[in-house]
């Protein structure tokens, strides 16, 4: 197999890359061999020839197969959470949030299916640590959306953590459908159906200290 990019060999000799580069490096090929064989069946010595270093360096960075398969999800459920907590703060705006949230799904989806399939198509779902992490993803997104609603509605936690919980799993349910389906629909359009029908029930609750009693209003 030919090395992974990023400079692992030259004239035959491994290249001294710094320590994060070569993290970078080795979670890129474990990732193609968990998601082309499934936890189970990678093997430790296939990813660091994928990688282009020997077996020592690969334990260097990580003692065992499911440290690295951790790293790996980690990495990806920080990026998803990283996303929509940042549609949340990138406008004042809610129905453009609501865009943003659905959006980050998608690109999800979309740009890093690999990724997808890593964290929620695993064959180590079972393992509590796994399964900790892929919880994460949605309790993550879900508190990302709840500050903001809390914020912007007034209405107590509990009550907006239900409301965020209802936008992540549309928005993630609608991707994964998406996804499986083939893309049938172009993603600008399924991102806007998504969407239009989250915010069709979330801009009935009014923003705080905006609407009239009696009188629904619109978060946005």
């Amino acid at each position: 197999m030919t090395a992974a990019s990023g400079g692992a060999q030259t004239a035959g000799r491994p290249t001294r890359l710094p320590r994060s580069a070569r993290r970078k490096q080795l979670l890129a090929a474990a990732q193609q061999i968990f998601v082309a064989q499934g936890y189970h069946a990678a093997a430790m010595d296939e990813i660091a020839e994928r990688a282009g270093v020997s077996k020592p360096v690969l334990y260097q960075h990580f003692p065992g197969k499911l440290d690295l398969y951790l790293a790996l999800l980690d990495t990806h459920c920080d990026a998803i959470i990283a996303k929509v907590r940042g549609a949340m703060q990138a406008t004042p705006d809610n129905k453009e949030r609501v865009k943003g949230a659905v959006r980050a799904y998608f690109d999800f989806m979309d740009h890093e299916s690999e990724a997808f399939r890593l964290v929620f198509e695993s064959d180590l779902r079972n393992d509590p640590q796994v399964r900790e992490r892929v919880e994460r993803v949605e309790q993550g997104s879900i508190a990302a959306i709840t500050d903001t609603v809390v914020s912007d509605t007034g209405l107590g936690r509990a009550e907006a953590e239900l409301l965020a919980s209802g936008l992540v799993g549309a928005a993630g349910q609608a991707a994964q459908f998406w996804l499986a389906n083939g893309r049938q629909t172009p993603k600008p359009e399924a991102e806007a159906l998504v969407a239009a029908l989250i915010w069709r029930g979330i801009a009935s609750f009014p923003l705080q200290g905006e609407s009239t009693p009696g009188t629904p209003g619109e978060i946005g």
